[in-house]
């Protein structure tokens, strides 16, 4: 483990112990950005990148389009290739889950955004990318900074400067990803990493908006 990724390790490791009792009560969180200050970075997040170069701009920045008029805002002009800011929420680190985030992808050379679910390190995760480039959603593994492609739908509809919902449910080894209320693919990793924290994820020097984040953490997996 690198001193870069002990931090995250450490925390998700307690952070776990945390996310048992919202388990437990099966309790829905909405990440509420009214109280975070506009032109501040987003409360209760830190600020990754998976590859070289810079970590990007992450602010709560207006939006009249958003649901509550504010949003999470990513800003780079970096353009390292397979470079993957991360925005990762501290609180909660559930073993099963279901979020749900919108997001607006407004420029960029390979406009994607999406979200990062079992976040160990910024350099070990799984991502749910959507692209308006190649109008197509993926689940990706990302594991020590290596990309591993594990399921995909290809042909969705996904508009520069207009909001979708993603929303991934992930119980135990099952992956399930819809877009917009409609269910694109499921699929499983029998060797799926447990653990870790939720994170926006985006890429290279896109610009992209989230707003709309709801997490409800669901029964840890029994043991066999």
């Amino acid at each position: 483990m690198t001193r870069e990724n002990a931090p995250f390790a450490a925390a998700a490791a307690i952070l776990a112990s945390v996310a048992l009792g919202a388990v437990a009560q099966n309790a829905t969180v909405k990440i509420d950005l009214a109280n975070d200050g506009v032109g501040r970075p987003p409360a209760d997040f830190e600020f990754a990148r998976t590859g070289d170069g810079d970590l990007g701009r992450w602010t709560v920045v207006t939006d009249a389009t958003a649901v509550d008029g504010l949003a999470i805002e990513h800003v780079s002009t970096d353009q390292h290739e397979d470079r993957y800011p991360l925005a990762i929420y501290k609180p909660l680190a559930p073993e099963n889950l279901v979020i749900w985030a919108r997001f607006k992808i407004i420029s960029g050379t390979m406009l994607s955004a999406g979200l990062a679910l079992s976040v160990r390190s910024p350099e070990t995760y799984y991502a749910v990318s959507a692209s308006a480039l190649e109008q197509r959603v993926d689940l990706l593994l990302v594991a020590n900074g290596k990309v591993k492609h594990i399921e995909g739908a290809s042909d969705v509809s996904i508009e520069k400067d207009r909001w979708h919902m993603l929303k991934v449910t992930l119980d135990d080894d099952h992956f399930v990803v819809a877009l917009d209320g409609r269910v694109l693919f499921t699929t499983y990793d029998r060797g799926r990493m447990k653990g870790g924290r939720i994170g926006l994820w985006t890429r290279e020097d896109n610009v992209t908006r989230f707003d709309q984040i709801e997490i409800r953490p669901l029964p840890n997996t029994p043991w066999q």
